[in-house]
């Protein structure tokens, strides 16, 4: 009897379905069970550790910056967070329940704004805010209450479980850690020169609105740009901004400083500054 071979190329295709079948096992699962992933993602570390893929980073980077801009507290930042983590994962979905779409799962027919508006994470989260800022003594309140007193949700617990990865990410993305966003991104740059430099301008101005204003950022010679900043914690604020919007972008450096991280490597690392450690702006450089 002959045993007939099967070729190594079948054997691979079949151990990449049977991979993704696991992972599509898992995201269906509840509980702490961390995904696993088939390429770089990005870990924030601020009094606990969180991992994110770069569109969920880059999403919860947004979030934070309309409510930094819109002068809303550290605390509401992380109920959004926390209400986007249940309602869409931190994605930017097309379809939900009836007519829910985007970050926060909102509903055109309950008068969030039309499809176009809501699928804008910007507008999604400054809507967000908007009703958050009217629930009274949101401050004080559970995670999970304040949400739902936003959301309506048919599962008004569910937000409650996202608090603590919510509230890292918050601390990092607000700018009350160091060096807290680390992304590894490798392969080749989605963008380079003054094409990247451009739209890392861009996605600033539009994140940060007017309050760019006052921590002006300008384009550099050497392909990227520089963020003027008045302490530390804003400084930080724009770092992690950067870095959590890399992948998308072109970024290949960013420096605060006595930091630096490096896009291929991912991890911040100390440098020796020429004439001293500058905390006056971020410096960031593109891929040329």
């Amino acid at each position: 009897m002959r045993v007939r071979k099967t070729p190594v190329v079948v054997l691979a295709l079949l151990a990449l379905v049977g991979t993704l079948s696991v992972v599509g096992l898992v995201r269906s699962l509840p509980g702490e069970i961390k995904l696993p992933t088939l390429g770089p993602e990005c870990t924030v570390k601020a009094d606990g550790e969180v991992t994110l893929d770069f569109v969920q980073m880059a999403n919860a980077a947004t979030i934070t910056a309309v409510g930094i801009r819109r002068g809303m507290p550290e605390r509401a930042v992380v109920i959004a967070l926390a209400t986007a983590l249940q309602e869409s994962k931190l994605e930017n979905l097309d379809d939900g329940d009836r007519d829910s779409i985007g970050l926060f799962q909102q509903r055109p027919s309950q008068g969030w704004g039309t499809i176009e508006k809501i699928k804008d994470p910007r507008y999604a989260a400054d809507k967000f805010y908007t009703a958050l800022k009217k629930v009274k003594g949101y401050e004080k309140m559970r995670v999970t209450d304040a949400a739902q007193r936003v959301q309506r949700s048919a599962y008004p617990n569910a937000y409650e479980k996202w608090a603590d990865e919510s509230a890292v990410l918050a601390r990092a993305l607000t700018g009350r850690a160091t060096g807290a966003v680390a992304c590894t991104v490798t392969g080749s740059p989605a963008l380079r020169g003054t094409a990247a430099s451009a739209a890392l301008l861009a996605g600033l101005k539009l994140d940060w609105g007017k309050g760019l204003a006052k921590t002006p950022a300008t384009v550099t010679r050497t392909a990227g740009l520089t963020v003027a900043v008045s302490d530390t914690s804003t400084g930080w604020r724009y770092a992690h901004w950067l870095v959590s919007h890399a992948s998308a972008t072109g970024l290949e450096r960013v420096r605060f400083a006595d930091l630096e991280w490096h896009a291929p490597d991912g991890k911040w690392q100390p440098v020796t500054a020429d004439g001293g450690v500058d905390e006056r702006q971020v410096i960031a450089q593109v891929f040329s």
